[in-house]
């Protein structure tokens, strides 16, 4: 799953944990948190899970929205024709 760099930063800033601190929350290593928020590595959905348990938010608060690339994309083609 693609995490939402930007908002993963936010969450994290909210609860006000470092990668050290939210690695420690969530079971997740802190090299695998920190490679998340660099983009570097997706994320499983289990992962994901665990993370959003931590910072106490739903999963969809810190995940891309991949549906409004596609729908964005959509409209483009059909406003074309």
């Amino acid at each position: 799953m693609k995490i939402d760099k930007m908002k993963l930063d936010l969450a994290m800033a909210n609860m006000a944990y470092s990668a050290k601190e939210l690695s420690q929350k969530c079971g997740v290593s802190q090299v695998t948190i920190v490679r998340i928020t660099k983009g570097v590595q997706e994320a499983r959905p289990g992962t994901v899970g665990k993370i959003a348990k931590a910072l106490k938010v739903p999963v969809t608060d810190i995940i891309k929205n991949t549906a409004a690339t596609v729908d964005n994309g959509k409209q483009g083609i059909s406003e074309a024709k």
